[in-house]
């Protein structure tokens, strides 16, 4: 059974997990529609509504890996018709790149609020204390996200930055690959070699965050 500790945690995270997952997703609507295909507009996913983009499948790898320090999970990828695209190559780049980078942005305003609320002695208060915690989970959730995200394999988004990014031969072997994508994950989850590949790029992301953060603090104070 999970421990009581973990149902708390559980309970604080799954807000974050929830606006984190429902943000990737609509970033990587928002960037395909300005890059010219409309398929996630006229099929609803640039709703906000979290359960238009749950997977039930990667929200619960989230919910699991919360058991092991970082978490980590995808919610249902968005739909995307390269042949709208004038330059698909390098517009899926951005397509991509937009889900983590908006994670990233989340986890600075989540720090930056912490932040003002340590300033102004509120996240010890009977309202300030829950909301804290929360803000805590959401700037590592939201990291995590990102992170998990930039693992370039196929078809997370990682993966299509590379992709986009190979010579045009090598990119094509490459994506030979993407049927195995969820295979892969899951034999270096059951390996324990995730973790290894993902902390790299989740302290870089927590380390850069955090300097943005105190930045935008201390110009504001």
């Amino acid at each position: 059974m999970f421990s009581e500790d973990f149902i708390q945690k559980l309970i604080v995270s799954l807000p974050a997990i929830l606006i984190a997952l429902t943000v990737h997703e609509v970033a990587h609507g928002w960037s395909a529609s300005k890059l010219g295909d409309q398929t996630a507009r006229y099929m609803g996913r640039l709703s906000l509504n979290p359960l238009v983009h749950l997977d039930p499948l990667g929200t619960l790898a989230f919910v699991i890996s919360l058991a092991a320090g970082i978490g980590f999970g995808w919610a249902k990828p968005v739909p995307v018709d390269t042949s709208n695209l004038k330059n698909p190559r390098k517009d899926m780049i951005w397509i991509a790149l937009a889900g983590p980078v908006s994670n990233f942005f989340l986890a600075i305003l989540s720090l930056f609020v912490l932040f003002e609320m340590r300033h102004f002695g509120i996240h010890q208060s009977f309202f300030g204390e829950p909301i804290y915690k929360m803000l805590e989970m959401s700037f590592i959730v939201n990291t995590a996200l990102a992170a998990f995200n930039l693992v370039p394999i196929l078809p997370f988004d990682g993966g299509r930055i590379l992709h986009g990014i190979l010579p045009r031969r090598i990119a094509f072997n490459f994506s030979r690959l993407e049927p195995y994508g969820f295979f892969i994950i899951l034999g270096l989850i059951l390996f324990n070699k995730l973790t290894v590949i993902m902390s790299p790029i989740f302290y870089f992301l927590l380390a850069t965050e955090r300097i943005f953060a105190m930045n935008l603090f201390k110009m504001l104070n």
